[in-house]
């Protein structure tokens, strides 16, 4: 697994058009979410319709809220391990919102957004954290970053954001890529 010119190799590629120009070209954090459509539902095609603006919000009651919506991350880590990149690494993505990360505002400006398919009140697979752990392992070797680069959107945007949730093991994430 390698990232070249802002594309993970090993990805399936879905391109998303909310993304935009990076202010500074700095990637210095990376963000882990946890997203499904419906909540507690896997394996559909919601999420990169959602991601690509083509869900139709009509289509379930839980997506009218999302009408409008413009959203998008780097990557989806899908329950099966396997990976889908929406935006390059070069772009800034439209994951975090309104963020903060040791006092800098607007994380979207110098992160990478990781979603895994998933709900914040349950676990992960293990074919998602094999899959989580390379990714960021090679993130921290392309980037220079350290493994305390690496935070929850409830973390960047604590009261507003709970992902990844209760259910997502961070021991295993960091001692993993310590002892990788």
């Amino acid at each position: 697994m390698k990232i070249k010119a802002g594309q993970l190799d090993i990805a399936q590629q879905a391109t998303s058009p909310n993304f935009d120009s990076r202010p500074d070209n700095e990637i210095s954090l990376i963000v882990i979410h946890c997203i499904s459509l419906p909540a507690g539902h896997y394996g559909s095609d919601y999420v990169r319709a959602l991601f690509c603006n083509e869900l139709d919000c009509r289509s379930h009651l839980d997506f009218e809220d999302l009408q409008g919506v413009r959203v998008s991350s780097h990557l989806l880590i899908h329950r099966t391990g396997e990976i889908t990149q929406f935006v390059p690494f070069t772009r800034r993505a439209w994951h975090a919102g309104e963020s903060e990360h040791q006092g800098r505002k607007n994380c979207n400006d110098f992160s990478v957004g990781i979603e895994l398919e998933g709900i914040d009140t349950a676990t992960f697979t293990d074919e998602q954290y094999k899959s989580l752990l390379e990714v960021c392992q090679e993130m921290l070797d392309c980037w220079t970053l350290d493994v305390a680069d690496i935070v929850g959107h409830s973390e960047v945007a604590p009261g507003r954001k709970t992902d990844p949730g209760v259910g997502f093991d961070w021991n295993r994430l960091r001692l993993g890529l310590v002892h990788g």
